[in-house]
């Protein structure tokens, strides 16, 4: 390193590296991140430790590892690009429109609408959803006008309210709550190893992973904000922060699985009906009363918010670069801020239910090339040399189980059965619980390996 290349090291003091670690959490930590532990917690009874630990195996684990493949490919386009430059550029545009417009940022109004507002109302109307929406989604595009400054919203005042206020919660049920865990109950129960790998498919669906592979850009901005210029630098700031956040979800999945047991003890739940807002709810009243329900209300607002307005900064920076203009009108950061933040107003108070069972099966179409995609990235840099049809090799099967999976789940929305491919999908092992995928990736990295072998053996006769 040269001396002008030394100057702009510099080194960020720990206020600022926890202020970006609490906002990176912030912007993973949204409505379905409170929901799901509290349920399983609530299912699982005695169980709940060997559940939780599979929970947080994919739901942090996974997220964590794909912000440390594209830190460490430096961006996804990269990560993608070993496959092929279309390819990176469909996959990168179904994902943010995924974790953005089409589903994500709508469901963040809607779901803290749903838990903190609609409570207290006694009308039908559909008037109180609009007004809030509006307050919210302006809030959250508000926010987001300054992406390199994040971490002086999320990570000092959002982000630690949210904090406290579940450590409020937590210590409050830890205190005034002394009841056995019940028994595990429903896919909970069994052997120790279908509580782990029950728990284990209950963290898939957060679909972190998703968001991981982007939400580094704008980590990366807010290092850069605070003067950091050194690549390598911002690389290495940005994986600390992950490995921080992983940490912080950890220990609140943690928390909350707990709760959830606790409410589990005190009033059973139905796995048909209820949800983990139903399991928080029941202890939130048990032990704070009727101030509860605001409690709850409140960690629900600041968590979709926080999240709103993580997801507006990433897709708007992401669609600026890739989409600068439409025609001859200019498309900035702040016009793709308002597009995305209007025509989620709209899919929030329209249709997000189809929005919601259409977007499933997208979902379960990308996580698994998500998760090949962090493997490969995460491959040593030898594997990467001599084996470059590794990432092509476990890409195309895995990606044609997902599409075709995807395809089926689609067309049964609308009433069309496809009874062959579905056929011949439940023939994977493991397809019922979602890791059909696995089978064919594995047999992708087998022939990668056949080829390799094949290559030595051609360069010896040589």
């Amino acid at each position: 390193m040269d001396a002008n290349q030394a100057q702009h090291r510099v080194t960020l003091p720990v206020r600022s590296r926890l202020a970006l670690t609490i906002t990176f959490f912030s912007m993973f930590f949204g409505a379905g991140n409170l929901i799901f532990p509290p349920f399983l917690g609530a299912l699982a009874g005695t169980n709940t430790p060997l559940a939780t630990f599979g929970f947080i195996c994919s739901a942090v684990g996974l997220p964590i590892l794909g912000v440390l493949a594209v830190t460490q490919a430096d961006g996804f386009e990269r990560l993608a690009g070993s496959i092929g430059p279309r390819f990176a550029a469909v996959l990168a545009m179904a994902i943010m429109l995924t974790i953005g417009p089409f589903f994500a940022i709508p469901r963040t109004a809607t779901t803290s609408f749903e838990m903190a507002i609609a409570p207290h109302m006694h009308s039908s109307s559909h008037a109180p959803l609009l007004i809030y929406s509006l307050i919210f989604f302006a809030l959250a595009w508000g926010f987001a006008q300054f992406p390199g400054k994040l971490s002086n919203t999320l990570g000092k005042i959002t982000g630690p309210v949210l904090l406290v206020l579940i450590a409020i919660l937590t210590i409050g049920a830890l205190f005034s709550i002394h009841l056995p865990f019940a028994p595990a109950t429903g896919a909970y129960q069994g052997s120790t190893l279908q509580a782990f790998t029950q728990g284990f498919i209950d963290g898939y669906q957060t679909m972190d992973l998703l968001a991981a592979l982007y939400f580094g850009i704008i980590i990366g901005v807010n290092i850069r904000a605070m003067g950091v210029t050194d690549t390598r630098q911002v690389r290495s700031y940005t994986a600390q922060a992950g490995l921080g956040t992983g940490i912080m979800l950890t220990l609140v999945y943690a928390a909350l699985a707990v709760l959830g047991a606790l409410s589990g003890a005190l009033v059973p739940l139905d796995s048909a009906t209820d949800t983990g807002a139903t399991a928080l709810t029941h202890i939130t009243h048990a032990v704070f009363g009727q101030p509860g329900t605001i409690l709850v209300g409140l960690i629900f607002i600041i968590a979709c918010l926080n999240v709103c307005t993580g997801l507006i900064s990433t897709c708007s920076t992401f669609m600026t670069t890739k989409i600068p203009h439409i025609g001859s009108l200019p498309m900035s950061y702040r016009t793709w801020s308002i597009v995305f933040a209007l025509f989620s107003l709209l899919v929030s108070n329209a249709g997000l239910s189809m929005i919601i069972k259409v977007s499933i099966p997208v979902l379960i179409a990308l996580y698994p090339i998500a998760i090949v995609l962090v493997i490969v990235g995460l491959a040593s840099t030898w594997i990467r040399a001599h084996m470059p049809y590794l990432p092509m090799c476990m890409i195309i099967p895995t990606t044609l189980v997902a599409l075709a999976d995807c395809c089926v789940r689609l067309l049964e929305l609308v009433g069309v059965q496809l009874p062959q491919v579905s056929y011949l999908l439940h023939l994977l092992p493991g397809f019922d619980i979602q890791l059909g995928w696995i089978v064919p990736a594995l047999i992708g990295a087998a022939i990668a390996v056949v080829l390799y072998v094949f290559q030595r053996i051609r360069s010896h006769q040589h």
